[in-house]
């Protein structure tokens, strides 16, 4: 939430925990997708960066398409106007999410190479990159776990300095990750976006 939304539920928290749970109970009948996209718009409606950058990859992980986030926010032209419109891509186009890029719009999810299976060494995190998305990497038992670089909170691209022997914390917000399980251990919720992997012909591959 924004600091002017924290500040109200402790100075008022009666009247906002009644506010955010009519907020929840309006949303119980559609489908996570379709509450993604219109928080996407609310979000473009009233310019709330942080919002934005929190929504956009939330919308991906509910299953929209990112042809289908640009036709929400072009179908919501005449409510949004061209001003707001721009203002939301400039943000999109700053946070380079490697689905929105021209070159990925529409396609469908592929195997990327991402290196030689046997230069990732065992019990010990490999970053790496592949087809412009930076990857961490952990083995253990002869298995592969490929977790996205990018912190699931506002897509901010974690940098591998960030890594302290398992623990990765991002440097905007210190989201903090255990690299081995993916999942959040401190300040957020939500786990890294963990990649579908193989190894063919003695190559690791990841598919996204």
């Amino acid at each position: 939430m924004s600091d002017a939304l924290n500040y109200l539920v402790g100075a008022r928290p009666e009247a906002m925990k009644a506010y955010l749970k009519f907020l929840k109970e309006t949303g119980k009948s559609l489908d996570p997708k379709t509450r993604m996209l219109i928080t996407v718009i609310t979000k473009i409606a009233v310019q709330t960066e942080g919002g934005l950058r929190q929504y956009l990859p939330r919308a991906l992980d509910a299953g929209a398409t990112p042809n289908e986030i640009l036709d929400a926010i072009l179908h919501a032209f005449p409510a949004l106007g061209l001003a707001k419109i721009v203002w939301a891509v400039d943000i999109l186009l700053d946070m380079d999410i490697p689905e929105f890029r021209a070159e990925n719009l529409g396609k469908e999810k592929r195997w990327h190479d991402v290196k030689p299976a046997d230069q990732i060494p065992e019990g010990k995190i490999t970053y790496c990159d592949s087809d412009g998305r930076s990857l961490f990497v952990y083995r253990v038992n002869g298995e592969f776990s490929v977790y996205d670089s990018r912190c699931p909170h506002q897509v901010t691209n974690i940098p591998h300095l960030a890594l302290e022997g398992f623990r990765l914390t991002c440097p905007k917000h210190h989201w903090a990750f255990d690299i081995k399980t993916g999942e959040c251990v401190e300040k957020g919720n939500r786990p890294l976006k963990r990649f579908e992997s193989k190894v063919e012909n003695g190559r690791l591959f990841a598919r996204w």
